[in-house]
């Protein structure tokens, strides 16, 4: 029996589970390595003593540094479980920062296929990872949605000239069908514990007294150069050379070599802090993707950062911030919020 045209045969696999082997151990030159990739010259996340200011025990990581560990767990979920299709496009990124991550916490990874949907015959593949440290609490979820792409969809030339560049143990075309033996496993049942850290602790905001809605951030302009996208590519482990071989981004149907939505995304989460002035204060930052930065190999690309408050909650002294990013003159974030708490 096959599937009605307006599902998808991964649906069935929705709630697949599993746990990264062994843990991962946030270290403060990896956390400083990764501010520097996306441009975040915060204090708190260079200076031990910067963050101890905001009540931190260590340099703080950036909100999105999780998308470096998870990029790294869930290479198995589109290896052997989210199969048939020849590769994936980003559309989304969930971040929910339950309590800040710091240098020093060791972290236990779990993957799970959260969601299938279809529309308009594609696939949108959301994929969830949870963050747990070592007193049982989850301290961050992350969640990431793609769109599956088949073959019609690219070049046939892509795969042979894809796996050429790539690094020697990587190859993210080369992906089974969906036809070979499959078990699915599920979460273990037992309690969740969320941390509350990220709603506890005093931020190092503004005063939500201070803050309207309405309110414009200060406009910043970030340059990006192919170098850029390399040290990004190795620092957060995205090999894809979309983001630094011309010559497959064309393949592939693009303009020209273009940057990652992760680090465009890493770009906004540091323009918020630089105005919030306390990077932990973010409980929760969307971003919808809407057009890519093109990085052309001469002129690199400049993105330009706004932002407003949107609205403002007297209950919890807290509001939604607008994030808002252009490149040539172009909407790089479909749409862009943060959650942030204020004093």
């Amino acid at each position: 029996m096959t599937a009605p045209a307006d599902t998808s045969p991964m649906e069935a696999r929705v709630g697949h589970y599993y746990q990264m082997d062994g843990t991962y151990l946030v270290g403060r030159e990896k956390v400083r390595e990764y501010a520097r990739a996306v441009q975040d010259y915060h204090p708190a996340h260079w200076d031990v003593a910067a963050a101890a200011e905001l009540g931190y025990s260590d340099v703080v990581a950036p909100v999105t540094f999780t998308s470096t560990p998870g990029m790294k767990c869930n290479r198995r979920m589109f290896e052997s479980i989210v199969v048939g299709y020849d590769t994936y496009l980003q559309t989304e990124e969930v971040f929910e920062q339950h309590r800040p991550i710091v240098a020093g916490d060791e972290l236990t990874i779990d993957v799970e296929l959260t969601s299938v949907r279809r529309t308009a015959g594609r696939d949108f593949i959301t994929v969830t990872n949870t963050f747990t440290d070592t007193a049982g609490e989850r301290v961050h979820t992350l969640h990431t949605t793609v769109v599956g792409v088949t073959a019609e969809d690219i070049d046939v030339g892509v795969k042979t000239a894809v796996q050429n560049a790539m690094m020697h143990d990587m190859n993210i075309l080369d992906i089974p069908s969906a036809d070979g033996e499959y078990e699915k496993e599920l979460r273990p049942e037992g309690e969740i514990r969320i941390a509350d850290g990220g709603f506890t602790r005093t931020p190092g905001t503004p005063s939500f007294d201070d803050v309207k809605v309405g309110d414009q951030l200060p406009v910043h302009h970030t340059r990006l150069s192919r170098g850029d996208l390399v040290n990004y590519a190795g620092v957060a482990g995205d090999a894809n050379p979309i983001h630094w071989d011309e010559t497959i981004a064309k393949l592939a149907g693009l303009p020209d070599v273009i940057a990652h939505g992760m680090l465009t995304m890493g770009l906004g989460a540091g323009f918020h802090s630089a105005w919030s002035g306390d990077p932990g204060a973010v409980t929760r930052y969307t971003v919808r993707l809407s057009a890519p930065a093109v990085v052309s190999a001469t002129g690199g690309t400049d993105i330009e950062f706004s932002g407003r408050v949107k609205s403002l909650d007297p209950a919890t002294r807290s509001g939604v911030v607008i994030v808002a990013a252009k490149s040539d003159g172009k909407k790089i974030f479909g749409m862009a919020t943060m959650d942030v708490r204020f004093r």
